[in-house]
């Protein structure tokens, strides 16, 4: 007997989740299954709207005033600029505090770990210190155990990017870690926990220790930022407490992965997915798909939990599985697919022409994905939908480089949403 549900959604990033949401705020039933860790943690946890233009302008000032002039097949163009807006309120509502932004339309610039600057539309209040529009002098603060952030490099880059400051980096011994191999997470737990550690003045408070380590190196700055390692669980009172003992704003810069504010953010979604009663099915890949007796509607899926097979059925199917890095899209060396229901994914026949050789070129591979209709249903050979009650979300869809745009985090989060309210809808009816 197959497990039944309204509406269930395939996926467990950005996407995945928001499209679960959406749908459970039209009151019905909806599930989430995903296999692997959530993509959400190697990601910065900057929801990105759209920074440049398809041919390279920008930043952009304001993301809104280029979505009309978005090319047909964009995903935005396919939503609409009016979902766009409706998404990131949603959002706007599940973050709460946590993340600032939403006062305007226009992009802030959030300073990166390399030392440059990212257009960016909303953004954790952690990292709003940081802002590169703020013309207060910054110090930066690295770690000689944590090799992925040089805070006077990157003081350097925001200097020569133009940045209306002094930014100026220093690198320090972080209290209590001597591993130069330790994970992000530990340095967080440490200063969520505030754990003692050993100093040269003796044991004491793990967020005391770097405060003193950090006080006396600070030259007239009025803001300072860390690599993004201040707390998990109780980020805003170790940032709070360091502010408090520095007499200074304190930032995070964001990191690559595995990136602490992305862990939050899937943190955060996933508390709202079970406040809504959304039901999550984790560690389970979707491996089997059947169709009704036309063939027009998918029937049931079938998971695989640890070898067994389970249906689950529903009214409703939301695609949320990723891109290429995400593994929702796939190739090999004569065909690029989606491997999940063989979804089209149009490509050149020669996969000479899938790249070009500049690697900062114009990558026909970066837009590999589902083309979609406006109701966000892929798309056969011949622009049918491939199934009525199926939609695909997020990375997974074709017609937009997330990384040459810098619009992930807004497609993602614009799709899943129009895809999770659609599917809401038509899963009551």
């Amino acid at each position: 007997m197959a497990i039944e549900d309204d509406v269930l959604v395939i996926g467990g990033g950005l996407a995945g989740a928001t499209a679960a949401l959406a749908a459970a705020e039209q009151d019905v039933q909806v599930r989430l299954i995903t296999h692997k860790q959530s993509t959400l943690r190697h990601a910065s946890g900057l929801i990105d709207v759209l920074g440049y233009t398809p041919e390279g302008d920008g930043p952009l000032v304001d993301p809104f005033d280029a979505l009309s002039d978005l090319p047909d097949g964009h995903p935005y163009e396919r939503v609409g600029a009016e979902a766009v807006r409706e998404a990131l309120s949603f959002f706007d509502d599940v973050a709460g505090e946590a993340y600032a932004g939403a006062h305007t339309d226009a992009n802030a610039l959030v300073p990166t770990h390399g030392g440059t600057v990212k257009p960016t539309a909303r953004y954790p209040a952690s990292t709003a210190a940081g802002l590169a529009s703020d013309d207060r002098d910054a110090l930066l603060v690295g770690f000689e155990t944590l090799p992925d952030f040089e805070a006077p490099l990157a003081g350097a880059h925001l200097e020569a990017a133009g940045v209306p400051f002094s930014a100026r980096g220093v690198t320090l011994s972080f209290p209590g870690i001597v591993r130069d191999d330790a994970k992000v997470t530990r340095y967080a737990h440490l200063l969520d926990q505030n754990e003692s550690v050993s100093t040269s003045a003796g044991e004491t408070c793990a967020r005391e220790a770097l405060a003193a380590a950090v006080e006396a190196h600070i030259e007239g700055e009025s803001r300072v930022g860390f690599p993004a390692i201040l707390g998990d669980e109780h980020a805003a009172e170790v940032r709070a407490d360091l502010a408090d003992a520095l007499g200074v704003d304190v930032f995070e810069v964001p990191m690559g992965p595995p990136s602490l504010p992305g862990l939050r953010l899937e943190d955060l979604l996933y508390d709202a997915l079970e406040a809504a009663g959304v039901r999550v099915t984790s560690g389970v890949p979707v491996v089997e798909y059947e169709t009704g007796a036309d063939g027009d509607r998918i029937d049931h899926v079938v998971v695989d939990r640890t070898g067994s097979k389970l249906p689950h059925r529903a009214d409703q199917y939301v695609l949320a599985t990723g891109g290429l890095v995400g593994k929702g899209v796939r190739s090999e060396r004569d065909r690029v697919y989606e491997p999940l229901f063989d979804c089209h994914v149009p490509h050149a026949a020669d996969r000479y022409d899938w790249f070009v050789d500049d690697v900062f070129g114009d990558q026909p591979y970066a837009r590999f994905g589902l083309r979609v209709d406006r109701e966000l249903r892929p798309l056969t050979v011949a622009d049918d939908p491939e199934f009525s009650n199926l939609r695909a979300a997020g990375a997974v869809l074709s017609g937009y480089d997330f990384a040459a745009e810098k619009s992930g985090g807004g497609v993602s989060l614009a799709t899943g949403y129009v895809a999770g309210t659609r599917a809401g809808e038509e899963g009551g009816e």
